[in-house]
């Protein structure tokens, strides 16, 4: 018990009250009849630990770890999905405190609302709130999503966030791993269970269809999760992004001309071709409307303007990835070719166009 102690950087007295309370037993013992760990007792307390470091109660993280129809897989990745979780929680915070520092640089006054919204609780909250207001069902893709599934009846939307593109005539499970996004589905969404993609607590084949929008490149193995949605589901229909093409980043002016940095962002994501092969799918392209009421990165192809406000950026994942210089450089850059007419310039052909096709894509299996 003592070594198991000093390994996991936790007190023998820790390890005795998890026996005690039935949480983590030891189940062998040495010759002279000291307590000792097996294997499996290491691994249900490497579980424990993590699930405590990252702020669980004793009896939240005894349920988890006592979920039969979990096993040690299904922990690491579930594990994995709320430190990446946490990871951008930490990223935007970060994100707030340079604009906050840039602010006082400047000699602006920053008032205590606006510092208790940077450092306080309500900092995530108020980044994921910009998706009611921005981040709405778009009807002309809903309608190409929506023929996708067929005559599905029981569908399963996986990372579902606030709701958007839930049919409202079919029987919808959401799952969601983030508490932050569950929190901001309106009442008459659907019944949404906290879960992550790749390791999701439904038997084989129990929908219809399982679906996915604008998701996959936030999950941690976004091939099991496709892999897991064709396990629980007869069909699958994912809407997801194309980096298979040569000179995909240049496709939209936004990341050719103002956020190279973009390409790193998807760097390791994996080939459309991949995505496809996962789950048996045909991938057909999903045209973006110049006026998209859903404020996806693409949105704005025609209104560039929008890229400018900040309520619009943080709704989109991409500017927190590549971090505030290159966000600022890119609205500073962006601004200044609005003003000077350098953008209208070298983008004239968009003026005309009603859709454009800017590398989204749905795969149908």
């Amino acid at each position: 018990m003592g070594r198991v102690a000093e390994l996991a950087g936790v007190s023998v007295r820790t390890l005795h009250h998890y026996d005690e309370i039935g949480l983590v037993r030891p189940s062998a013992r040495t010759a002279a009849g000291y307590r000792a760990y097996s294997a499996g007792d290491v691994e249900r307390l490497r579980e424990v630990l993590a699930y405590r470091r990252l702020g669980f109660g004793l009896r939240e993280v005894a349920e988890l770890v006592g979920d039969s129809s979990t096993d040690a897989v299904a922990h690491l990745r579930r594990l994995r999905g709320l430190l990446l979780e946490r990871r951008d929680r930490a990223d935007a915070m970060v994100a707030a405190i340079d604009r906050e520092l840039e602010t006082r640089a400047k000699g602006l006054m920053v008032t205590p609302e606006e510092q208790l919204e940077v450092l306080g609780a309500r900092l995530y909250d108020a980044i994921g709130g910009a998706y009611p207001a921005t981040r709405r069902t778009e009807p002309r893709i809903a309608t190409q999503i929506w023929d996708a599934l067929g005559d599905a009846q029981t569908v399963l939307n996986v990372g579902a966030g606030t709701g958007s593109y839930e049919p409202a005539d079919r029987d919808v499970t959401a799952v969601e791993p983030s508490a932050v996004m569950r929190g901001q589905r309106p009442a008459s969404a659907a019944p949404c269970v906290a879960a992550a993609a790749e390791s999701l607590p439904f038997e084989d084949h129990s929908f219809d269809v399982a679906m996915a929008v604008s998701t996959v490149h936030h999950w941690g193995d976004p091939i099991a999760g496709l892999r897991e949605m064709r396990r629980v589901a007869h069909r699958v229909v994912v809407l997801t992004f194309d980096t298979d093409e040569p000179g995909w980043q240049d496709r939209f002016w936004l990341t050719r001309d103002y956020l190279p940095e973009f390409a790193a962002v998807l760097a390791e994501f994996p080939s459309l071709a991949g995505m496809a092969d996962a789950i048996g799918a045909r991938a057909e392209p999903v045209p973006i409307p110049w006026d998209c009421a859903d404020g996806l990165f693409e949105a704005y192809w025609r209104r560039p303007g929008a890229y400018l406000e900040d309520h619009v950026r943080r709704a989109m994942s991409v500017w927190t990835r590549v971090g505030p210089e290159a966000e600022q450089r890119a609205v500073r850059n962006l601004s200044d070719d609005l003003r000077s007419g350098r953008w209208a310039e070298r983008n004239s052909d968009l003026s005309d166009l009603d859709a454009a096709d800017l590398g989204l894509r749905l795969l149908i299996a």
